[in-house]
């Protein structure tokens, strides 16, 4: 008579992940809070303190780094650590300012269709399905001919093209907490639709809410970037990174570093904002809590 083997456990289906991995996730967030930080201190720097006004042409065409002039000057002689410092305040400014605008505006559509009788969500989900189709620049670069270029322009284009998003995503988390029993508990005591959505429903998408505009807030310095390229962000004597790539593309043979600088300064704050936001999924993610 044979005796049966003895039964092996079976592998677990989630395995937590090693101590590589965890370091991995926390590596990524101190990464995103770094570049983020570095580019916020700059701007930050800019209201207080620049090497030189941006109206200040003494510099020499052209000229190449050194201690006077950093990164050199332009074209016309002006400074160019001064307007990489001026550009990093106007790039999160419009960051911010687009996302504002996408937060308030996308979140009450997404909620009112979240509420609304099912001819009004549908309708409002087709028109957010039809937004959400066209690119975020194109429908800016439509608002900023209408209005003209300028800062407020940007901003309010910016965000106005991403709320579609955040609208969309806010309807889907919407719905599927109203399907939750604690909602209903709520309805059946008597809980109005305000308390609903004060107390239940913005506190549950408010994580995923904010992982998603932090992702939006680097499709905003990079719509930014391009409405400046193409002349209708903000006007002179502002700096813009895109306006100084627009302006150095002749001369990128000639002084390389006119066209370097702010292009590494848009890959550096869009890269730092998606690590952020990447960490922040990490930490708002139950099921990644519970993972580790």
């Amino acid at each position: 008579m044979t005796v049966p083997a003895p039964a092996t456990a079976a592998a677990p289906q989630n395995p937590a992940p090693g101590p590589a991995r965890r370091r991995g996730r926390r590596a990524t967030l101190v990464i995103g809070l770094t570049l983020t930080a570095l580019v916020v201190v700059v701007a930050a720097l800019s209201l207080v303190w620049l090497p030189y006004p941006l109206t200040d042409i003494s510099g020499g065409r052209l000229s190449p780094p050194s201690l006077a002039h950093p990164l050199g000057t332009d074209r016309l002689g002006r400074d160019l650590l001064s307007q990489l410092m001026v550009g990093a305040r106007i790039a999160l400014t419009v960051g911010a300012g687009a996302v504002m605008i996408a937060a308030v505006l996308g979140t009450a559509i997404g909620l009112a269709a979240a509420f609304a009788r099912p001819w009004l969500d549908d309708t409002l989900s087709a028109g957010l399905d039809v937004v959400i189709a066209f690119p975020v620049l194109l429908l800016a670069m439509l608002v900023v001919a209408v209005q003209g270029p300028s800062l407020g322009s940007a901003i309010l284009a910016i965000g106005l093209a991403m709320s579609a998003v955040v609208a969309r995503l806010t309807r889907i988390l919407s719905r599927r907490v109203l399907q939750e029993q604690f909602v209903t508990a709520a309805r059946t005591s008597g809980t109005r639709t305000p308390g609903i959505v004060w107390h239940h429903i913005l506190p549950n998408i408010a994580p995923t809410l904010a992982v998603a505009l932090a992702l939006q807030f680097g499709v905003a310095v990079l719509a930014e970037a391009s409405l400046s390229y193409l002349g209708l962000g903000a006007p002179p004597p502002n700096a813009s990174w895109g306006r100084m790539l627009q302006e150095a593309q002749g001369t990128v043979l000639t002084a390389p570093v006119g066209a370097i600088a702010p292009g590494v300064a848009v890959i550096v704050l869009v890269l730092g904002v998606n690590f952020l936001a990447d960490g922040l999924r990490d930490v708002t993610d139950p099921t990644r809590r519970r993972s580790r």
